[in-house]
């Protein structure tokens, strides 16, 4: 499809709009725990893309999720509410203060659902091979790089046959540093090089489907192919 200025402005007002209705449906639980982690120095993903990983564990039916990330506790929360009261969740959070949030958010949850709430202080590369194998439904990657890359490698053995990772800020707009990412051809920066790698070992692994959509700051979303 050929786009113009006016069909940029529109997609541009379009995104705007959706990331008003998402933090507007957002529990007051959920806007305390981005404000917290905000002023504590780690910046919080979009709404949309939250509120999207929520319906995700809804439509997969998910019981079991592993959250790779840095100080993600909006998307915690929001997985938290798709598991229904039920489930396992567990956090690899590397950063000493981002798992500090994490045990902070996850004390106030665990006083008002029956999900079983795991913290743990680690780095993503360090943990993730001891975890059982086929045990999880999803795997959400967030956050430090290097949490997508171990993500990516410990995928395929630690997912059920039908299970899915999925990757936020695909369009590599989170770095401090970042000159546009993604969508910035010369934009060299490391996040956006490693994820430009990222994406392409992806997309040239046979054994794997995915696909890239522009929800929040960009969602790729993997699956193993099952024969």
């Amino acid at each position: 499809m050929l786009m113009n200025k006016t069909s940029y402005t529109n997609l541009a007002k379009a995104w705007e709009f959706a990331e008003d209705v998402a933090f507007s449906q957002q529990d007051p639980l959920v806007l305390e725990a981005r404000r917290d982690a905000e002023q504590a120095g780690f910046p919080q993903g979009s709404a949309t893309q939250a509120r999207f990983l929520k319906l995700l564990v809804q439509l997969t039916d998910s019981s079991s999720i592993i959250v790779a990330g840095t100080a993600a506790v909006v998307e915690s929360c929001e997985l938290v509410a798709g598991l229904n009261d039920s489930g396992l969740l567990t956090e690899v959070d590397s950063s000493l203060q981002g798992g500090k949030l994490i045990k902070s958010v996850f004390a106030k949850l665990d006083e008002l659902t029956n999900t079983t709430l795991r913290a743990v202080n680690a780095p993503a590369e360090v943990f993730l091979p001891r975890l059982n194998a086929e045990d999880y439904d999803l795997i959400v990657a967030n956050g430090d790089i290097g949490n997508y890359e171990a993500s990516l490698k410990e995928a395929p053995r630690l997912l059920k046959p039908r299970g899915m990772l999925v990757f936020t800020d695909m369009l590599g707009f989170a770095a401090d540093n970042s000159n546009g990412g993604m969508l910035n051809p010369v934009d060299r920066s490391e996040r956006t090089v490693r994820l430009r790698q990222l994406l392409d070992a992806v997309s040239q692994d046979e054994s794997l489907s995915q696909t890239l959509l522009p929800i929040g700051t960009g969602l790729l979303l993997v699956t193993r192919n099952t024969r």
